[in-house]
């Protein structure tokens, strides 16, 4: 069985090439420890190795035995366009990379959708001709929860869909849509992305959940992994620990590894060292 790498070698090579397909993957960060750099490394490094292998070599090498990228990569954003997108992906990974990549990630703004019951005027979020006017029938609204179906079905097969993130959804300024359904959105997406063979990432910021709602994500998702600031002394370090993940939690647990210490570099996100139980 092919796996699907993220495009972190250091952190393919040690799972086993990558996730399983028809993983969903739930990346719950704190502010600044890391989850959002794994996203734009995951998209960008999965779509450099369809549009130029030779530079998806010089930043990440060989691919692990048994692993296959994804032919597309999409990006799903509720509140973000896509030149903010790639202006905060610049800030992350080297120019080249950027540059080179992100001409192949298919973004998708729903942030018609997200805002279109909010107070924001619509100059402010979108030029497009197809969100409703004041004038409009309500039968023509898209719900955030339809775009986002309509959006998944028509391209997670066999792909890796990014969806940034469950925050906004938990915050969304709809009538259609309450903190009950998140988790079973997730539910749903996790079911059919058995069959859909892909991968599905997931961000969602922890300082957004209390405990009991982030216990449902957890619960709903493949598999997650928990970015968060670890102080020692003066210093802090941005720490990443696999706290659930079917097919791959079990080949950290056989090496007796913790946590993963990262930095972000000119690649993007990165493993630095690997805490293994003394």
């Amino acid at each position: 069985m092919d796996r699907i790498p993220f495009g972190i070698r250091r952190l393919d090579t040690t799972i086993g090439g990558g996730a399983p397909p028809g993983s969903v993957v739930l990346l719950s960060g704190e502010a600044g420890a890391g989850a959002r750099e794994f996203i734009y490394t995951a998209a960008l490094m999965n779509a450099l190795a369809e549009n130029d292998p030779d530079l998806f070599e010089l930043y990440y090498g060989d691919l692990p035995p048994g692993t296959a990228t994804p032919p597309e990569v999409h990006y799903i954003s509720f509140t973000a366009e896509k030149k903010q997108l790639r202006r905060e992906m610049s800030l992350a990974m080297d120019d080249e990379i950027v540059s080179t990549a992100a001409e192949s990630v298919t973004f998708h703004d729903l942030s018609g959708e997200y805002f279109q019951l909010s107070p924001v005027p619509r100059e402010w979020y979108s030029d497009r001709t197809d969100v409703i006017t004041q004038l409009g029938s309500e039968q023509d609204r898209r719900s955030v929860p339809e775009a986002l179906g309509d959006t998944l079905t028509e391209h997670a097969s066999g792909n890796l869909v990014i969806i940034d993130s469950i925050s906004d959804l938990v915050d969304a300024p709809t009538d259609d849509l309450g903190w009950d359904d998140v988790p079973v959105i997730l539910k749903g997406i996790s079911r059919i992305a058995f069959k859909w063979g892909g991968m599905v990432l997931l961000h969602v910021s922890r300082e957004s959940l209390d405990d009991r709602r982030h216990g449902q994500l957890v619960d709903a998702a493949d598999g997650t992994l928990l970015f968060r600031w670890e102080s020692g002394g003066s210093m802090r370090d941005r720490t990443m620990v696999v706290k659930q993940f079917r097919g791959v939690l079990s080949r950290i647990e056989a090496e007796d590894i913790v946590q993963f210490e990262t930095e972000i570099g000119e690649s993007g996100f990165d493993i630095s060292d690997v805490r293994k139980i003394r």
